[in-house]
């Protein structure tokens, strides 16, 4: 087999998840590298911090992927007298590009949502807010075999997720009986409409906020799974790191991939 360009590999994670899908605000695409330069190693994060960069140059990565973008916002300069820029340089000195698929891949088949819902045991996936096409779309829907109750899919999201100081926050009764699910990876306070009119009995999300829980739940709003962002996307890494190598060995070329295990979280402790 043939190795891989840079090119190779934005084309491949592309057509998986196209960047036509991201919302107009959003910054995905490959943020730095030479589309030339050889890859025989990409590492998968969901954000591009520096500790994320040294890690990535360490394994001899020469793509990072991350979920999140680097330059959400634009910037006028990118010298290292600021952290965005430190990645920057630091990526570029040590010959490693960087790409993000950020709501590209939260809408797209095999996309943040479906590796969230697959994580914690659903099956029969569907589109929560279905795109114009009716298979894509945000978050997803999906039903608990054999059934379970509000307490025990709460333990089966903690034992599914990498652990975080925020843990589980469950809003409702424990022994409410579950049968569908609807997740959506990330923040997903706009789709709690969504959830209500499909009917679930629970919804899974991060950041969740304190009126817009209670407006939520006073309506009749099904209960209510939330947990730390980062670690509501980081199931995504493995299946599209999976993706890639299969996708690109279809065509005869070659990658190792690494799925980062540092914890990007902010928060580090809670009393």
């Amino acid at each position: 087999m043939d190795h891989a360009t840079v090119a190779d590999v934005v084309a491949a994670v592309h057509r998986r998840y196209d960047p036509a899908g991201a919302e107009a605000w959003d910054a995905v695409g490959l943020v730095c590298g030479d589309p030339a330069a050889p890859v025989r190693r990409v590492h998968f994060a969901v954000d591009p911090t520096e500790a994320v960069v040294h890690e990535a140059l360490a394994a001899g990565a020469d793509l990072l992927v991350t979920h999140h973008p680097l330059l959400l916002r634009p910037v006028s300069s990118v010298a290292a007298t600021d952290p965005a820029g430190r990645v920057v340089h630091r990526l570029i000195s040590g010959g490693c590009a960087l790409l993000a698929a950020h709501t590209n891949a939260d809408v797209a088949l095999d996309g943040v949502s479906d590796a969230l819902a697959v994580t914690i045991g659903l099956v029969d996936l569907v589109p929560l807010v279905p795109a114009a096409d009716g298979r894509t779309g945000l978050g997803r829907i999906g039903a608990v075999p054999g059934g379970t109750t509000l307490g025990g899919l709460a333990s089966t999201v903690l034992g599914a997720l990498p652990s975080t100081v925020h843990g589980v926050r469950v809003a409702g009764d424990p022994a409410q009986p579950v049968h569908r699910v609807a997740v959506c990876g990330g923040s997903g306070s706009d789709a709690l409409a969504a959830a209500a009119a499909a009917g679930v009995d629970v919804y899974l999300t991060a950041d969740l906020k304190h009126h817009v829980a209670l407006d939520h739940l006073a309506a009749g709003g099904p209960a209510l799974l939330d947990v730390a962002h980062w670690a509501s996307e980081w199931p995504w890494l493995a299946r599209a790191a999976a993706l890639l190598v299969s996708d690109l060995a279809a065509v005869g070329v070659t990658v190792d991939t690494h799925v980062s295990e540092i914890v990007t979280d902010p928060w580090t402790a809670r009393l």
